[in-house]
């Protein structure tokens, strides 16, 4: 199945040029222009279990080594700067593809944060990590008997 765009008409719009609408139509929403428009800023999921404060980023077609995770205080910073040159020399001329992938996420981190329990780990294109509480923040749980 196919979706095609149908041009709408408005009340006296295509009363000059018939085409001149539907040429900037097409040219403000051809996806080449808006692709490049965009920021692209992968999704984040955050959550907290008992013993620890959890990032997962969603990042795909990365490597380990594209990562540079910073601690700075209480700021957490995770970027990427990847870049990638593809040349395929075909004929008499040569034809070049750049692709540049750079972003940069911080998080604050809170005052429970233990600094020397910071692991992160990089599994099918999601960046997990995790930052351990303070022994002091892991609220033990127990069971107390109504009196």
């Amino acid at each position: 199945m196919a979706l095609i765009k149908f041009p709408t008409k408005t009340v006296n719009s295509d009363a000059v040029n018939p085409y001149v609408n539907n040429i900037f139509d097409n040219f403000f929403n051809d996806s080449f222009i808006t692709d490049r428009l965009v920021t692209r800023v992968p999704a984040v999921n955050i959550f907290e279990t008992q013993d620890a404060f959890h990032v997962e980023l969603a990042a795909p077609g990365l490597q380990k080594s594209d990562f540079k995770i910073n601690v700075d205080k209480n700021l957490i910073t995770i970027s990427v700067e990847k870049k990638e040159e593809h040349v395929s020399e075909e004929k008499l001329y040569s034809k070049r593809e750049f692709s540049y992938l750079s972003f940069t996420r911080s998080f604050s981190l809170p005052d429970t944060v233990n600094y020397n329990s910071i692991d992160a780990t990089y599994t099918d294109g999601v960046l997990n990590v995790s930052v351990g509480k303070k022994e002091e923040a892991i609220v033990a749980k127990r069971l107390i008997e109504v009196k």
